[in-house]
Parts: structure tokens; C-alpha cells; sequence
């Protein structure tokens, strides 16, 4: 069949989060203040491979126009359109991203809120604010850039943006005698990369003021 096809790069970046818990401060508290740490740190990286994720997304140049509004229906249309005009795959692996102003206007649309329309998919997203809706996963997050007054929401297939782990999010705590405290450091080598324009639009939404 002759199938056109190349390697995609992807640099491996090393990111750390560590944090000392001092010996003495640990007897002043009821709660393991190293598994607080060791929580706090693992909650970071992971913001960490979001940002390298979104960042990648927000280099495609398959963008809706700025229009002075917010996530309406005829723009998620748009964006549902442009995946189905390029043969991106219906096969349940499409996402969205959108910010909490984004998420609320969602909710002002009968087909996102009723379950008549909207379902859930993934059990690993059972009790968060996520659904499924024309086939695409649903996520708010709070990360996504924001630029002069406009939100940029994205939706994608999961194909169509790659992560590459040299060490996955490990948690290490040491005892340091010179601190006379434990140090609880976190380490992740990781990289992200976008794989096919095609496969990932970019929604600016005005975000201009709080969430209603």
C-alpha cells in the first residue's frame, strides 16, 4: 500500500520536586507529614506532564477562528466537523479540554447535560466532572493557556499526541543527617510531542472574567 509514514522526535526533559520534612517538626503533628510531601510532589509532576502535553497541543495550527465568544455549540460543531473532514477515527479515544468558564457554558447545553445525550466511559474518570458527549471525552482542567482575554480549549485524538518516558513519576525519601530531616524527592523524565496536526483543534473561548 505504499503507507506514507516518519518518526517523531521527542526530547526527554528532567524535572524534581523535593521537599525536606525536618525530624523534629514531625513530632508536632498527628498526620505522616512525609506522605503528605510524598502526595503534594506526585500531584506536581503529574501537572508537569500536563504541561508538556498542552504545550505540544498548542502548537497545531488547526485552530478555530477568535470569535468575541465563549464555548458555544456552533464552535464544538466546528471542531467535531474538522476531526470527522479529516478521517480522524470515531473510535471512542477522542478528548476535549476545557476550562472552568468553558465547563459551565457546557452546562448551559440541553445535549451536554442530559443524560439522555452524555454518558460515562472510562472508570478511571468515575467521580470527576468529565462525560461523554458526540463520542468525545469531556475534561475540565484548570492548565490551559490563556492569552489577552481568550481561554484555548482543545480537542483531540489520543493518537495524535505522544508522551515518551525515560523514568516514569518515581518518590524517593532519604534520611540527610546534615538536614536532620528526610528529604522526599520526586523525579520524572518525560517529553511530549505532536504527532499529527490533523488530529488535535484548538478552541479559543473569550475567558475574560470569572467563571458564572
Amino acid at each position: 500500500m505504499n503507507v506514507e509514514h516518519a518518526s517523531v522526535p521527542c526530547l526527554l526533559e528532567d524535572w524534581y520536586g523535593a521537599d525536606y520534612v525536618d525530624k523534629l517538626d514531625e513530632l508536632k503533628f498527628k498526620q505522616d507529614e512525609r506522605a503528605v510531601v510524598a502526595n503534594a510532589g506526585a500531584w506536581a509532576l503529574g501537572r508537569k506532564i500536563d504541561e508538556l502535553v498542552l504545550a505540544r497541543m498548542a502548537l497545531s495550527d488547526n485552530a478555530l477562528a477568535l470569535a468575541d465568544s465563549g464555548l458555544t455549540k456552533a464552535k464544538i460543531l466546528e471542531a467535531f466537523g474538522r476531526l470527522n473532514t479529516a478521517d480522524v477515527p470515531d473510535d471512542g479515544s477522542r478528548f476535549a479540554a476545557v476550562g472552568a468558564r468553558q465547563w459551565n457554558e457546557l452546562l448551559d447545553i440541553s445535549e451536554f447535560k442530559s443524560a439522555d445525550y452524555a454518558g460515562d466511559r472510562y472508570p478511571w474518570l468515575k467521580g470527576t466532572e468529565s462525560r461523554v458527549w458526540l463520542g468525545i471525552t469531556w475534561l475540565f482542567h484548570s492548565g490551559l493557556p490563556l492569552s489577552g482575554g481568550a481561554r484555548t480549549c482543545f480537542v483531540w485524538h489520543k493518537s495524535a499526541v505522544g508522551l515518551a518516558e525515560g523514568q516514569d513519576i518515581k518518590c524517593f525519601i532519604d534520611w540527610v543527617p546534615e538536614k536532620a530531616a528526610h528529604l522526599v524527592d520526586h523525579m520524572l523524565s518525560a517529553g511530549a510531542c505532536l504527532i499529527d496536526t490533523s488530529g488535535v483543534v484548538a478552541v479559543p473561548c473569550k475567558d475574560d472574567s470569572p467563571a458564572a
